[in-house]
């Protein structure tokens, strides 16, 4: 299998197709307004009503029981007929004209009342996809609502409220507690925590200040806010979201099309076989009006209302689900092949990790552990290495304040030296302390050979002799462990990493995690071709950050970005988005687009069921219209609500750490492919 083209669809707003919904007559989603969101139900009604009255007046005053019943098939029909007249104009045959021509036979035999039954079903069905997909395209929506009208803003040294559309990049915006951020930016002062629910999906509020970037639609909680804008409103995160979604909902998925290619032939076949039915029932001898009748039996049970709107209910549940929960699906199509992922493939640092060193050993040979923290914090304090960051932090979170070097030199690829307290101190790797001529007992050396089997990074502390070594890793993210379990439980066969980081800090995040293959010291391209190999056994998932990771998310069956937010790389490349920085979010994802496999099977499968079923009926005793009708429409129904349920979707606990463990209780076996990184 060749990887597939980085090119990427842009969510460059609605498909010109007409959706499922305007296929069956109803429109494609509810528009804003009492009225409009009233006449969906209002026709149904009226048909109802009219038909009723028709009923009364056969018995109590039959000249107003024609009249009454022109009513009734004027109210049912009118929303079918205008979709009818639209396809044929476009030289197509839908559904809406077989219930039409259906309804009219019935009034042509003098069966009034089973031609309205008809009508006022299919209108309740319509109606009811209305109101159905409506409340999937609400849920997004109602991401419009999340941003503000107005913002109070400082321009010239006094504040103004201005219109959110109005924002410009450099603005100060001033957010006030409980109030909703009206742009993307960064904090420039107060300290808050933000509820950031609406966009990342993430449950717990993120503590903010000085330097901090924030979305727009996000909850302030807290302090008073103030927020430069670095995004304009039309760009700025949320709105983002609100175009892949509705893009998402407009783009076909692989069944849905399948189902539209078959969809013109089949409406062309059902009248067909309709004509052919009269024909031959008609050269039996069977009575002109009886075999009309059973024609019209025939239209109207094969007609596949149920197939059609089958998959779109199902998909747009899926997706309005998963954006709620902050995973973005860019299109059906990519919600259909995540559910046939078999291989889920990380990027190690920022994915698999918290993407940031920490120090997570601290051995001194002489002192204690403070003291070994203080005396390399005073040299790394004047470092810019990120390693040095990492001393400091932990410096802080013990509250040491470490002391002023009296003098400070960099040796470049080696450490730091100068002098502390009066004595001279080094501060850097093994090589260092050997060019400095200070000598490692035996001590030392079990403890560095323990940190390299463990991928940790030694700093080594040393005055005249070695006082101790500190070891910094990148950890593992919290929730890696619990996510590589979860897959196992939905069925995952293989879980890789690839990473362009050494082949021992690698493989001991590979036994950490229980992974079945980790590839080490790998620059993006082979990156991504490593990705095309491993799409030869099957589906698989790539997952990244979407910057350096574009091109292995590109090759995948399927690239999902995490930790999204404000990326627009992410954005752009991924099939699927995972807006907070939460790898459990996969799981749920490759669970709920499972789901919507089987959802969408279990459509199917009632839908032809019950058209075969009531086919095999109509030809072989010759049904009654009436029951033809209820079982035509009552599959309809029982499709959409079926795919609704989708809204309620919830990711399932995983059922046991066995996963990915061997019964000793150690990690599962992994292979380790180590590449050497090729000269550029």
């Amino acid at each position: 299998m060749t990887p597939r083209s980085p090119r990427r669809d842009r969510p460059a707003g609605r498909s010109e197709r007409p959706g499922a919904l305007a296929r069956r007559g109803g429109p494609q989603a509810a528009p804003d307004g009492l009225l409009p969101r009233l006449l969906p139900a209002a026709q149904p009604l009226l048909c109802a009503v009219f038909l009723g009255l028709g009923r009364v007046a056969e018995h109590a005053a039959p000249p107003a029981a024609t009249p009454l019943y022109t009513l009734s098939y004027l109210a049912g029909g009118a929303g079918s007929a205008a979709a009818a007249a639209a396809a044929l104009r476009r030289r197509r045959v839908d559904i809406n004209l077989l219930m039409l021509v259906a309804a009219a036979g019935a009034a042509f035999l003098g069966a009034w009342s089973e031609g309205g039954v008809l009508l006022f079903l299919f209108s309740l069905s319509n109606a009811l996809e209305f109101y159905v997909m409506g409340r999937t395209r609400r849920a997004i929506r109602a991401l419009m609502t999340l941003r503000p009208a107005e913002a109070l803003v400082r321009r010239d040294g006094r504040e103004m409220v201005v219109s959110a559309d109005a924002l410009r990049v450099g603005d100060l915006v001033i957010v006030r507690p409980a109030e909703r951020l009206p742009a993307d930016g960064k904090v420039l002062g107060g300290v808050s925590s933000i509820d950031q629910s609406p966009i990342t999906g993430e449950s717990i509020p993120v503590d903010v200040g000085p330097g901090s970037r924030v979305f727009a639609g996000t909850i302030n909680q807290r302090g008073s806010l103030e927020v430069e804008v670095e995004r304009a409103p039309e760009d700025s995160t949320l709105a983002r979201i609100i175009a892949l979604v509705e893009h998402a909902q407009s783009a076909q998925a692989p069944a849905q099309r399948l189902i539209d290619r078959l969809g013109q032939g089949y409406a062309i076949s059902v009248i067909g076989g309709a004509a052919l039915t009269y024909t031959v029932l008609a050269s039996l001898g069977v009575p002109a009006a009886q075999a009309l009748y059973r024609a019209i039996t025939v239209l109207v049970v094969a007609s596949p209302c149920a197939v059609v709107i089958s998959t779109p209910a199902t998909i747009l549940s899926a997706i309005a689900n998963g954006a709620r929960h902050g995973v973005l699906f860019k299109g059906g199509a990519h919600l259909e092949r995540l559910a046939g992922v078999e291989t889920v493939v990380f990027d190690k640092t920022g994915t698999l990790t918290a993407g940031r060193p920490v120090v997570t050993d601290v051995v001194p040979l002489e002192g204690d552990e403070a003291r070994l923290l203080a005396t390399a914090a005073s040299l790394e304090q004047r470092s810019e290495h990120a390693l040095a960051d990492a001393i400091l932090a932990a410096c802080r979170a013990r509250g040491i304040d470490p002391p002023a070097p009296e003098s400070f030199e960099a040796v470049t690829g080696r450490g730091v030296r100068g002098r502390v307290n009066g004595a001279l101190v080094r501060v850097g790797n093994e090589a260092f302390l050997r060019d400095e001529a200070i000598p490692i007992p035996e001590s030392g050396r079990a403890v560095l050979g323990g940190f390299r089997r463990d991928g940790k990074t030694p700093i080594l502390v040393a005055g005249d002799r070695l006082l101790g070594i500190l070891a910094v890793a990148d950890t593992v993210r919290p929730q890696a462990a619990g996510t590589a379990r979860a897959l196992r439980a939905l069925g995952i066969r293989r879980l890789v990493m690839l990473t362009g980081d050494h082949a021992s800090a690698a493989e001991a995040i590979g036994r950490q995690l229980g992974l079945d293959e980790v590839r080490a010291e790998l620059l993006p391209a082979q990156k991504a071709t490593a990705v095309g190999e491993l799409t030869r056994d099957g589906p698989v998932a790539m997952v990244g950050d979407g910057v350096n990771d574009a091109p292995a998310l590109a090759a995948a069956s399927v690239g999902v970005a995490m930790g999204a937010a404000g990326t627009d790389a992410a954005m752009e490349t991924a099939d699927v988005v995972l807006m907070g920085d939460d790898l459990s979010r996969l799981p749920f994802a490759i669970g709920l687009s499972r789901q919507a496999r089987r959802v969408i099977a279990q459509n199917l499968a009632i839908a032809f069921g019950v058209i075969a079923v009531l086919l095999a009926a109509a030809l072989a005793t010759g049904i009654r219209l009436a029951l033809g009708v209820v079982g035509h429409e009552g599959s309809t129904v029982l499709v959409i609500l079926n795919g609704v349920r989708l809204l309620g979707y919830r990711p399932r606990p995983s059922r046991s750490s066995r996963y990915g463990s061997t019964s000793s209780g150690a990690p599962a076996p992994y292979r380790s492919a180590t590449r050497a990184t090729p000269e550029l």
